[in-house]
């Protein structure tokens, strides 16, 4: 049954109103009608079944059927650190790594990005990101979207997460530690941050600063990957290593 994301505002039990972008979607490209089932999501961790009751140019009306509580977390939250890189490639970062489980998504500004933040443009990007993130974590049917922050540097990403358990740097012709091997910390409630490189690589003092600051040289093997693949390689190596933790 297909899920969707609403504002928890819209939810005044027993009923749900839908309203803006998503009633164009359900009304205009799914053709709901009086009647019809769908899952509906609050992304504070409930889900609600429902059913709808009208239909009108300006809402949907739904009536909650029943609800669920997200079961509790059993693997630690993953961080992903991104690099700036070239548009579209962010994009499908963001849609893959929102689909394989991140829970924050760091974009991050460094000395070979291509890329350079724009002040007067950062508000729209950061919407697009959240559109993006939204309608993977629909699609892969989660309970909450991740949280997508403004770009930082890697210093303050150090400074941010300097008592995480687990923090990883992937780096192109690393000797690092291979990320299928390491071991994972016990500790569920603290988060494990991956931080991957742009189109240009991390420069040099940018590897020595993170190395100084806790972060493990990884590896993913010897072929170059690019920015984009490493992200979602990296991840899926990680969340096959959670699921056989459990």
């Amino acid at each position: 049954m297909s899920t969707f994301f609403v504002n928890p505002d819209a939810i005044t039990p027993p009923t749900i109103r839908m309203t803006g972008d998503l009633l164009h979607h359900l009304r205009d490209s799914l053709r709901l009608r009086p009647g019809d089932a769908l899952i509906l999501n609050d992304g504070c961790g409930t889900r609600y079944r429902v059913e709808v009751t009208h239909v009108t140019p300006q809402t949907i009306d739904s009536r909650i059927i029943d609800r669920q509580t997200e079961p509790a977390h059993r693997t630690p939250p993953i961080v992903l650190g991104q690099a700036l890189i070239k548009g579209d490639k962010m994009d499908w970062v963001i849609q893959k790594s929102t689909e394989l489980g991140v829970t924050t998504i760091l974009p991050i500004h460094s000395t070979h990005s291509v890329i350079k933040p724009n002040p007067e443009r950062l508000e729209h990007q950061r919407s697009r990101w959240e559109r993006i993130a939204r309608d993977a974590a629909q699609q892969s049917e989660r309970w909450t979207i991740p949280t997508i922050a403004d770009p930082v540097s890697l210093p303050e990403i150090c400074r941010r997460y300097a008592s995480a358990p687990l923090k990883g740097l992937f780096a192109e012709r690393s000797y690092g530690s291979s990320l299928a091997t390491i071991p994972l910390p016990a500790d569920r409630q603290q988060p494990i941050i991956l931080l991957i490189g742009p189109e240009g690589g991390w420069a040099p003092d940018e590897q020595r600063l993170a190395q100084e600051q806790g972060f493990l040289p990884l590896t993913l093997g010897p072929r170059i990957l690019r920015a984009e693949t490493a992200a979602i390689a990296a991840l899926s190596i990680l969340q096959s290593r959670l699921d056989e933790a459990r």
